[in-house]
């Protein structure tokens, strides 16, 4: 169950500074110490500038939630119309591109609320599957799209600027809503 003090809605415009601030810091923290730090800054300057998270904003391929807590953005996630690489047994025409929480609301039920959005999403958008990637070596990360049902499907290349990571490549259903609580 979500804190009581943190709300999801769905990301407009207006929110463009924000959810780039909150998507640079948040993949930042998240791989740290991994990439090289001149492909580090590229990538979040092309990923997560207040230019870019206007036009996908503005896209109407793609959905973007954020969860707030008193005015301030403590995750979000992102689902888009993209179908899934080439090479994987995945057969989903939507991604669920990003999903991401502030390490201080971990644990308080903010994750599975942007996942439940996201997955609502998907079935807007008429899919019957849907896709992520992520990358191989994040166990918790892994851990948490298996017990919400997602299974692998196969691997490819994600980049970060010239820096080349090996992403797994996970799908699950989207047609039986029950399905979007955590396994056990």
């Amino acid at each position: 169950m979500i804190d009581s003090a943190v709300t999801v809605r769905r990301a407009n415009v207006a929110d463009a500074a924000a959810l780039a601030d909150l998507g640079a810091r948040l993949f930042f923290e998240t791989y740290e110490g991994e990439t090289p730090p001149a492909d580090m800054a590229a990538f979040l300057a092309e990923a997560h500038g207040i230019e870019q998270q206007t036009r996908e904003l503005s896209d109407p391929q793609i959905a973007t939630f954020v969860a707030q807590c008193e005015g301030t953005l403590v995750g979000y996630t992102q689902v888009r119309v993209k179908p899934a690489p080439a090479g994987t047994t995945a057969d989903a025409t939507v991604e669920l591109w990003r999903l991401y929480v502030d390490r201080r609301w971990h644990g308080r039920g903010v994750a599975d609320a942007l996942l439940s959005h996201a997955l609502d999403a998907a079935r807007a958008l008429d899919a019957k599957n849907v896709w992520l990637s992520v990358w191989e070596r994040n166990a918790r990360a892994i851990a948490y799209y298996c017990k919400r049902g997602f299974a692998s499907a196969g691997s490819h290349e994600f980049r970060v600027a010239g820096s080349s990571y090996r992403d797994l490549v996970m799908v699950r259903s989207v047609l039986d809503a029950s399905s979007d609580r955590p396994a056990g």
